[in-house]
């Protein structure tokens, strides 16, 4: 006699290969295993950078050479995750490396004005059109808390608009129960809904600030801004007297000029991040002159902005040879268009798979998500299963594609055509095989 084997309820069925994929995972990664055991006997989790963490214990990186990274188990991945944006130009750009070499020639850290300063913030503010004149930072959390704090002692307002579902920085994570957000007097709203945003800024315009917000959501999963949307939150800022605030530091990778410049938007401030200073910590806020001249030391009520590493060398030599010599406009529009052309050769491929797969985004930066409904705001997302996108990653992994745990890529410079190609290819026989659990 033949007992038929036991019919499982779905989520029972992604459990199980949930829990096989993760097995699959620690049998591959004993080194990176036993360097995560070693490391949370120093740091809580193992772990100095939440967004990098994933289950059951993250790979350990031993070195990276153009877009391949190499663990300490010998497994070569491709890498298409692009260090969350900062790696633009790979793990060794050869004309990078060369300029942070001459930097160091002449010392480390001068502790001075240095005639790298100047010559770099000439070429942020010719590319950027918002940025009228700049300041450095360390990071794109201090561009955005500076660029706050420009726009509260220009307006002699207090609070700021952010919208749920925002990433700017350590300090400002929008989305619930998160509890380390700097005490600024928010006001929150839904991304995207352009009604409840022009009745916010009229309601508090008196004593708004500014309006901060993404072009396009990063961290929320790559949903961009409708243009309606920025156009209302443009013609409303302007009527309140409040500025508008770009955080563009994952975003101005995007077109000659930033998203920005697709959108054609000129906002008042905008913010900066890592590709710019050639991949090293950098940050900048930037943008009307009136508002950045009351950083102008040589006035009575200067606001003071301090920081050992905002002129570094090794970043200002790296950021000049980023904007002059490697990522031109010319380039920055060409993988911007490789990316549109690569998210729409995915899109086509999951619905003619018939899988509830797709790829939002904006450029060379994307995210998947396992649903086939519209996505305008993080709201939209919560009926989205993480259990499939784990699973999701982890086939990525086996099959030697590193992209983050959400799903999130970032394409960088040194990724050539035949390795998107694989890319499609491979995700596409993940996704037949996954099918059971992408249902429409």
């Amino acid at each position: 006699m033949t007992v038929a084997a036991p019919v499982l309820h779905e989520a029972e069925d992604l459990d199980a290969a949930l829990a096989d994929a993760r097995a699959r995972y620690a049998d591959t990664h004993p080194r990176s295993r036993a360097a995560f055991d070693e490391a949370t006997e120093v740091m809580p989790g193992g772990n100095t950078r939440t967004v990098l963490f994933h289950g059951p214990f993250p790979f350990r990186a031993e070195s990276g050479s153009g877009a391949t990274l190499t663990d300490v188990d010998g497994h070569r991945l491709m890498n298409l995750l692009g260090e969350y944006t900062a790696g633009l130009f790979g793990h060794d750009h050869p004309r990078i490396r060369a300029a942070i070499t001459a930097a160091l020639q002449n010392g480390i850290n001068l502790g001075a004005h240095n005639t790298y300063e100047p010559r770099f913030a000439r070429r942020v503010c010719e590319r950027f059109s918002a940025i009228d004149k700049v300041r450095f930072t360390n990071s794109g959390t201090e561009a955005n808390m500076m660029a706050i704090t420009t726009a509260r002692a220009a307006t002699g307002r207090s609070k700021i608009m952010v919208f749920e579902g925002a990433y700017h920085g350590g300090v400002f994570l929008f989305k619930p129960g998160i509890e380390t957000n700097a005490p600024f007097p928010w006001i929150r709203l839904p991304y995207n809904d352009t009604e409840a945003a022009r009745e916010a800024i009229r309601a508090h315009g008196d004593d708004l600030a500014a309006v901060l917000l993404e072009p396009m959501q990063g961290a929320s999963g790559c949903i961009p801004a409708t243009a309606d949307f920025l156009a209302c939150l443009r013609e409303e800022t302007e009527k309140a007297g409040a500025f508008l605030i770009f955080d563009e530091v994952m975003t101005s990778r995007l077109g000659h000029g930033g998203a920005q410049s697709l959108f054609d938007i000129r906002p008042d401030l905008m913010t900066l991040g890592k590709w710019v200073g050639g991949g090293m910590s950098f940050g900048a806020f930037g943008g009307r002159a009136d508002a950045m001249d009351l950083f102008d030391p040589r006035r009575p009520d200067a606001i003071a902005h301090a920081g050992t590493f905002q002129n570094n060398v090794l970043t200002m030599a790296a950021g000049i040879v980023a904007l002059e010599e490697i990522y031109t406009p010319e380039v920055a529009v060409a993988l911007t268009e490789r990316g549109d052309r690569l998210r729409e050769r995915l899109n086509r491929q999951a619905a003619d798979l018939g899988v509830a797969v797709q790829f939002t985004g904006m450029g060379s930066l994307m995210n998947l998500h396992p649903t086939d409904q519209p996505v305008a705001c993080m709201a939209d997302l919560q009926a989205a299963d993480d259990r499939v996108r784990e699973l999701l990653f982890l086939d990525l992994l086996a099959a030697g594609f590193y992209v983050a745990q959400r799903g999130f890529i970032a394409l960088s410079l040194p990724l050539a055509d035949a390795d998107l190609d694989r890319f499609a290819a491979a995700l596409e026989q993940i996704l037949v095989s996954r099918r059971a659990f992408l249902h429409r």
